[in-house]
Parts: C-alpha cells; sequence; structure tokens
C-alpha cells in the first residue's frame, strides 16, 4: 500500500498567495485483466460503504464467501476484451485528457482514481510535493451521486486531516447542466444521426440504489420517484435523479428531439434492493415492441468509456436488443478526451 512519504511542508513566506492545483478523479479500473487483479479491485470498491449500504457483517460475508470468489473471473474475461497494449480504456483515456488539460491551464494537474493503484492519496502527495496548499478536487461525474462524488471528497478529506492538515479543498460542483457541456453531447450523438434515421434515443444512466436517493432526500417529503424529477428546484437540486434526468431534458432541447423519440434508463443494477427505474434491460425489450427497430443508446453519467458503457450498453443491451426483435442498436462513444471535453475541463477549472 502506498504512504506518503512525509515531506517536511514546503516553505511558506507570510503574506504570500498560496499555491493552487487540481486534482482530477475518475472512477478507476483493475491494474491488468487477471481475476486475482479483478478480485483485488472489487474488494476495494464493492467494500466501500457509500456504495453498498448492507450492514457490514452480513455484506462482508456476501462478498467475501460468495462474489468475490465467482465475479472476478467473469469479469475479468469482459476487461480482457476491451484491454489495449496501453491498459484500460479509462486509464488511458483520462491520462490523454489529463495531458491536454495540463498544457491549457497555468496550475498543476494530477490525476488520480477512486479504485485501484492510481489513488487520491498519491495524487494529494503529488501536489503536496509542489508545495500546493489549495486544491481543486474534481470528481469527474457530471451528476452527484453518494457512491460516486460523496464518496471521493470524504475520502479526499480523511488524507486531508492525515496527512496533509495545511491543505485546503475547494470542490468542482456537478456540471450535468453546464450549457457547454449539454452541448459537446448533443454533437456527439448528431455524428451519429447523420446519413442514418433512428427510431429512438435511450439515455442510459449509471443506477444507485432508491435509497440512496432517499437518504439525500434532505427535506425527506420531496423524493417519490416520479414527477418530483420532472424539473430542477430548490428541493431537488442535489438529488441524482433529478440530476439525470434534467441532463436528458437539457440534451432533447437543445437538439429538438420530439417527445416520445427519446427516454431515460437506468443500467448496472447489483443485488436484489430496487435500484432507480426503470431498468435498462427491461426498458429495451419494451421499445422493440412499441416499433423502435433502430436505437441510438448513450450513457451520459460516464466522461470516459469503460466496462459500463462499451461491454453493458454497447455489447450486452445490443444482443438483448436483437434478441428481442430489433433490427440496429448503436452506442454513442463518451466524451473521453474529445477537445470539446478538454474545453470544458479547462473552463470549469479556471471558473471554480
Amino acid at each position: 500500500m502506498f504512504k506518503p512519504a512525509f515531506n517536511p511542508e514546503p516553505p511558506f513566506t507570510h503574506g504570500q498567495a498560496p499555491r493552487t492545483a487540481v486534482l482530477l478523479c475518475n472512477l478507476g479500473t483493475p491494474d491488468e485483466p487477471t481475476a486475482p487483479a479483478v478480485r483485488r479491485y472489487l474488494a476495494e470498491f464493492l467494500g466501500d460503504h457509500r456504495v453498498v449500504e448492507i450492514p457490514r457483517v452480513v455484506w462482508m460475508a456476501i462478498l467475501h464467501g460468495i462474489i468475490l470468489r465467482v465475479r472476478p473471473a467473469k469479469s475479468a474475461a469482459k476487461y480482457a476484451t476491451i484491454w489495449t497494449d496501453e491498459g484500460s480504456p479509462l486509464i488511458v483515456l483520462s491520462k490523454k485528457m489529463h495531458e491536454k488539460v495540463k498544457t491549457l491551464v497555468d496550475i498543476p494537474v494530477a490525476l488520480s482514481m477512486r479504485y485501484g493503484t492510481m489513488t487520491i492519496l498519491k495524487g494529494l502527495q503529488e501536489l503536496h510535493d509542489k508545495g500546493v496548499t489549495e486544491v481543486l478536487l474534481f470528481p469527474l461525474y457530471p451528476q452527484h451521486a453518494m457512491a460516486s462524488t460523496t464518496t471521493i471528497l470524504e475520502l479526499a478529506e480523511e488524507h486531508r486531516k492525515k496527512y496533509f492538515p495545511e491543505m485546503k479543498f475547494t470542490i468542482v460542483p456537478a456540471f450535468y447542466n453546464k450549457p457547454d457541456y449539454i452541448t459537446s453531447l448533443g454533437n456527439s450523438i448528431k455524428k451519429h444521426l447523420e446519413g442514418y434515421d433512428y427510431d429512438h434515443l435511450l439515455f442510459s444512466y449509471h443506477g444507485i440504489p432508491e435509497r440512496h436517493v432517499r437518504k439525500g432526500d434532505l427535506t425527506k417529503t420531496t423524493c417519490v420517484f416520479g414527477t418530483c424529477c420532472d424539473s430542477i428546484t430548490d428541493k431537488n437540486h442535489g438529488c441524482y435523479r433529478a440530476q439525470c434526468h434534467e441532463t436528458t431534458r437539457l440534451i432533447a432541447g437543445k437538439m429538438g428531439l420530439k417527445p416520445g423519440t427519446y427516454s431515460t434508463s437506468f443500467q448496472s443494477r447489483l443485488g436484489r434492493d430496487p435500484w432507480l427505474k426503470p431498468y435498462t434491460d427491461e426498458v429495451i425489450p419494451n421499445l422493440v415492441k412499441a416499433g423502435k427497430m433502430k436505437v441510438l443508446a448513450f450513457s451520459p453519467a460516464f466522461v470516459a468509456d469503460c466496462l459500463e458503457t462499451t461491454i453493458e450498453v454497447g455489447e450486452e443491451y445490443k444482443e438483448l436488443f436483437e434478441e428481442a426483435g430489433g433490427e440496429h442498436w448503436q452506442l454513442v462513444e463518451s466524451l473521453n478526451n474529445s477537445p470539446e471535453w478538454v474545453g470544458i475541463l479547462e473552463d470549469l477549472v479556471k471558473k471554480s
């Protein structure tokens, strides 16, 4: 396990301006597409209490007694199909994006992952060694969720208190509704609409347990998993489900999509607890029944392509769609390291 070098605090003169830097943080992946590497990764990921909130004693028994005995080999086989000579697509794309951003801003920029070996602790240590005293924490998640953004912020704060008490954090907020971001997503979709007539556009967001949304409802009365997400209000603006629906609405409005030609669903559910609905794998057969034979699918919850986009949406859902009688299924790629996305990152950093 990486341990900070505990370098002395950098020299500081009273009256000297603090040195600011950026720490970009994404999800992470295993180090290699093998069962042992995936097992280590899943143990950390699924062992995070912000990801799975089942009582710890019960969940640890399930995780280590069942899941980590069965799932690593299956997941490793999937990772192997997308692995490149450079490594995991999410890591490779994130590094390329990181290198581009560094050339556009005049402050240090570090890259870390919440899970895996490119840890947040290493990122903070790197910035500390450069004399940084103020850090812009930038979770690379468009929408805010307890199991994604919050777990990054909490772990970073734990490290700050323990190892870097002189540091101060500023959080770059969720950017699900930023105009330039919405325009960029729309442009990605339009590339696939040129020369092809799709029946439907499906926005498939990563799902989370319903109880996560309820827990985040500070009013305890706003969330009803229905019309409460029809618009962003003072009461629901921090709700992941509401933010996902708002992203869909803004893209549809920007592109002039007609009602009935697009919809929102949620993927990647785990376990038997109710997750956000509708479930993508249940929506797909119903699209075919409704005569939607040519579907364009997009996952706006991800800024870099990964297992959940390339394999789950691009291949597994395509197979499900075709088995139901669908004719053509196409995945829209994530923003990855595109010039538009890099420019958005630059702008968000400079405005934070």
